[in-house]
């Protein structure tokens, strides 16, 4: 066994000196299976947050329920159209804590995930925003029936543990190059979404079981059992991390790189963005593509419960049992897939399962009259195509990372999705203000499923080689190009004053900067509208 201790990338690797990848440092490295496992095993203790507080349990069966209803609403019971409307206004709050949580998300994640590259810190900022997780979830219990005050109470805890939670995921993705080689990496993500996934599994049918025998005799008419959950998925969360913080290795410090600011960051990120461009190219276009069906992919688990409860009527313990088949499902198909990963690329198993996922969303959709049986079969299709297309991703992106910038990469990876992920929460809470039907939410996340679908089919499979730069790299040109889809106004201001510096200066990164002109205008249209929608000011 060879020395567990990372590599340290050659000077020249973030340079543009060297097209060097993270994974190609590990070349004839043997990774002992207990930092394997430690490092998957982080997904295990983190996947309660998203399977049972955000998909299952907390926000389908408590947060988005009558019980934060005014009490006359609550009593005209379903069927009633100021009762249904009342539902989906539920739904649609949640969605814009979704919204505002993928902002914060986009304008957080790239710069703390490149100031933890060469800090020797990765593994401390993991654990720091892992129980800030933690926090939100034993906050929940404060979280009481009643309309107003404490819907957004929740929605709010919700959301900021949704914040840390995607930037806790960015450095332990980063952390997938320090476990895995080129021919492995498919098999270890796979493991890790697999793990994952199967932890749901574990904490729903404690769920059950607590349901089963009536909650141990707890009151349940203040939500209690539901609070209680969340507390029970911070308890899970700290205990199941203990491996993860352990045994994987910390990378050493770099003690050549220079620190900078926090606002600072932001110029480099501009920096970096087009130089990811210039000298890796798959790297830049896998950003944006998977940016878009990321997204739908959250959408699918973020709505999915809601879609099972509001749309097809299921029960508390058809939703669990529910959620029990569909996190299998897509724990295993995870596992299995990741040998495919490693043996025809990632990029064909993504492909796959966004085809997949269209064809069954849109059937869930159009067959929703023929009964609960549509949901159990066509929802249950979608776990199959969730998880393997997840698990690729992650694979996809760890093989095009350049060596020394995991973080910086993860960082982007986790921006751009965030950057785009106003798509789904605001395509589904659009389409429900637009309808008061809940149903036509999901319309709003085939369509971005279609379209990152449509995104990867130009997405090459190779790396292509660095193109020379001729001038030096326009830092806000990539900046401005960034926020023209975060802040659309200050992406606006951003690229206008890139062009002018390009023109006087000289410098590479004008199809950024011409972007940002382009694309702010029509975000802040979008924007606009949407806001209008939601306030009940048009629509």
């Amino acid at each position: 066994m060879t020395d567990p201790t990372p590599d340290l990338p050659p000077p020249t690797a973030n340079t543009g000196a060297i097209a060097t990848m993270g994974l190609d440092l590990h070349e004839g490295r043997v990774i002992p299976r207990k930092q394997v496992i430690s490092w998957a095993i982080w997904d295990w203790a983190a996947q309660p947050f998203n399977t049972v507080i955000l998909t299952f349990i907390f926000t389908a069966l408590y947060l988005t329920t009558d019980v934060f209803l005014p009490a006359d609403i609550a009593e005209l019971g379903k069927g009633d159209p100021a009762y249904e409307s009342g539902i989906a206004g539920l739904a649609s709050g949640l969605g814009l804590g979704g919204f505002a949580a993928g902002i914060l998300i986009a304008l957080l994640a790239p710069v703390l995930g490149r100031r933890s590259d060469g800090s020797g810190k990765r593994k401390l900022w993991l654990a720091l925003n892992t129980y800030v997780v933690v926090a939100c979830m034993a906050l929940l219990f404060f979280v009481e029936p009643g309309p107003g005050l404490y819907f957004w109470l929740g929605v709010a805890l919700v959301s900021i543990g949704s914040v840390f939670n995607e930037i806790a995921g960015v450095h332990y993705n980063a952390m997938l190059l320090q476990v895995s080689t080129r021919s492995t990496v498919g098999r270890v993500s796979g493991l890790g979404w697999g793990l994952g996934y199967i932890g749901g599994i574990f904490a729903l049918v404690i769920v059950v079981v607590a349901y089963s025998f009536d909650w141990f005799g707890l009151p349940t008419d203040e939500g209690l059992p539901f609070r209680l959950v969340a507390v029970g998925c911070a308890i899970w969360t700290v205990l199941f991390s203990i491996p993860t913080f352990l045994n994987v290795p910390e990378l050493p410090a770099v003690p050549s790189k220079a620190k900078t600011g926090f606002l600072a960051s932001y110029v480099g990120l501009g920096r970096d963005i087009v130089r990811i461009f210039r000298e890796t190219r798959t790297t830049f276009w896998f950003l944006i593509a998977s940016a878009v069906f990321r997204d739908g992919l959250a959408g699918v688990f973020t709505y999915g419960a809601v879609i099972a409860s509001a749309v097809y009527g299921f029960e508390f313990l058809e939703v669990v049992v529910f959620g029990i088949a569909a996190n299998l499902i897509a724990g295993v198909s995870s596992i299995i897939a990741g040998r495919f990963d490693d043996r025809l690329g990632p990029r064909r198993v993504i492909l796959v399962s966004l085809g997949g996922l269209v064809i069954t969303g849109l059937a869930v959709f159009f067959l929703r009259e023929a009964g609960d049986i549509v949901f159990w079969i066509g929802g249950l299709t979608l776990c199959l195509f969730v998880g393997p297309a997840q698990a690729a991703a992650r694979s996809f992106l760890a093989r095009v990372t350049p060596a020394g910038r995991e973080g910086e990469i993860f960082g982007l990876y986790a921006t751009t999705g965030r950057a785009a992920s106003f798509l789904a929460p605001g395509l589904w809470t659009l389409l429900i203000a637009l309808t008061s039907v809940t149903a036509f939410g999901i319309l709003g996340i085939v369509l971005v499923l279609l379209v990152g679908f449509i995104l990867m089919l130009f997405v090459r499979s190779t790396i292509a080689p660095p193109i020379a730069a001729g001038a030096p790299d326009n830092a806000l040109a990539g900046l401005g190009a960034f926020l023209a889809v975060v802040l659309p106004p200050v992406g606006f201001v951003l690229g206008i004053v890139a062009l002018v510096q390009i023109s006087q200066r000289g410098g590479y990164g004008k199809q950024f900067a011409v972007t940002a002109v382009i694309v702010a205008p029509i975000m802040t249209a979008l924007l606009t509208f949407g806001a209008l929608v939601q306030f009940g000011l048009i629509g």
